[in-house]
C-alpha cells in the first residue's frame, strides 16, 4: 500500500511519517509530498519517496496522488487559502481512486464558532461531496502552540491572554501524529469522525504553573480583557488583521471551544496523551 502524506516537511507531517515507520510501514511505501523537495532530503535518505506537492499547483497534487492507495491530507497553514488548497487534494485523490483519505480538521468543525472552523467545515463538506472513503481527525490544539509563550515567560515572568478561565484539551503533535498513523494503517475507521484531544483540559493558570516548572522562575498568568489584549498587541506592533485574529481566537477559547475531551485520542493510540508540562518541555 502506498500512502501519500501531504505537507510532509511540516511539523505534523514529519511526525506522521515517523509514526508510520514506527508501525512497520516500509519507507518505500510512504510518499512524502513537499512544496520544496530539498527540505525533505532527510526523508529521502531514510528511503521515503519524496515528490513535489504544492497545494497551489493542482498539477503537482494530481501527480503526487497518482497510484496512491491512501492520502493523508494534513491541513494547510495559510489561513484564508486552505479551502481551495484542500479541494485540490480531494479532487486528486478522487481521480486517483484512493481507498482512504484522512484529513486533519478542527474540533467540532461543522458547528464550532472558533475562528479557524469555517475552512475546516468547508473541507469536510467537500470530502463528503466527493464520495471518497474518508476518516476525519478533528485535532484539538497542539501543546507546542504555547512553547513560545513559555520561552518568553522565562524573561518576563508573565503569560498574558484574554482567554479568561477557558480550558484547552491540548496534546502533543506526536500524539496526534500517532493517531493519524493508526487510522491510516488499520481497518475499521472509514466513515468515522474522531474528536481528538488531550486527556486533561488545562487553563492558563495551569500553563503558568507548567512554565514555572520548566523555566525555574515564577510565572503568573495575567488575564486581560479583549480590549486590553488588543491594545497590548497593537503596542507590540502587530497589524490589525493579526490583532483581530488573536483576540477572536482567545474569545473562542474563553467560550469553551477547545475544552472538551472524551478520551478518543488516548484510546486510538493505546496510551495516555502527553501531559502539558512534558509536551512543552520537549518543544522548548
Amino acid at each position: 500500500m502506498t500512502i501519500l502524506v501531504t505537507g510532509a516537511t511540516g511539523h505534523l507531517g514529519r511526525l506522521i511519517i515517523d509514526s508510520l515507520l514506527a508501525r512497520g510501514v516500509e519507507a518505500s511505501s510512504i510518499r512524502a509530498g513537499a512544496r520544496d523537495i530539498a527540505k525533505a532530503s532527510d526523508l529521502a535518505a531514510r528511503g521515503v519517496q519524496v515528490v513535489a506537492l504544492d497545494y497551489d499547483a493542482p498539477e503537482t497534487v494530481a501527480a503526487a496522488a497518482d497510484g496512491a492507495d491512501a492520502v493523508m491530507l494534513v491541513s494547510g497553514s495559510e489561513v484564508g487559502k486552505r479551502a481551495p488548497q484542500h479541494q485540490a487534494v480531494i479532487d486528486a485523490a478522487k481521480n486517483a481512486g484512493v481507498a482512504k483519505l484522512v484529513y486533519t480538521s478542527a474540533p467540532k468543525a461543522t458547528t464550532s464558532d472558533l475562528v479557524l472552523a469555517p475552512e475546516h467545515k468547508a473541507t469536510e463538506e467537500a470530502i463528503a461531496a466527493s464520495g471518497l472513503p474518508a476518516v476525519i481527525l478533528r485535532n484539538n490544539w497542539y501543546t507546542e502552540n504555547y512553547a513560545a509563550d513559555v520561552a518568553r515567560a522565562k524573561d518576563t515572568g508573565v503569560i498574558a491572554a484574554s482567554v479568561g478561565d477557558g480550558r484547552i484539551a491540548s496534546a502533543s503533535r506526536a500524539d496526534f501524529a500517532e493517531a493519524a498513523a493508526v487510522v491510516l494503517t488499520e481497518d475499521g475507521h472509514l466513515g468515522q469522525v474522531y474528536e481528538l484531544a488531550g486527556d486533561i483540559a488545562w487553563n492558563f493558570d495551569d500553563l503558568a504553573a507548567a512554565a514555572t516548572e520548566i523555566t525555574g522562575r515564577e510565572v503568573r498568568y495575567t488575564p486581560l480583557s479583549a480590549e486590553e489584549h488588543a491594545a497590548a498587541l497593537e503596542d507590540a506592533g502587530l497589524d490589525y488583521g493579526t490583532v483581530w485574529f488573536v483576540t477572536t481566537l482567545d474569545a473562542g477559547i474563553r467560550a469553551g471551544a477547545l475544552a472538551e475531551s472524551d478520551g478518543t485520542l488516548a484510546r486510538l493510540i493505546g496510551r495516555p496523551t502527553t501531559p502539558l508540562v512534558d509536551g512543552l518541555r520537549a518543544a522548548i
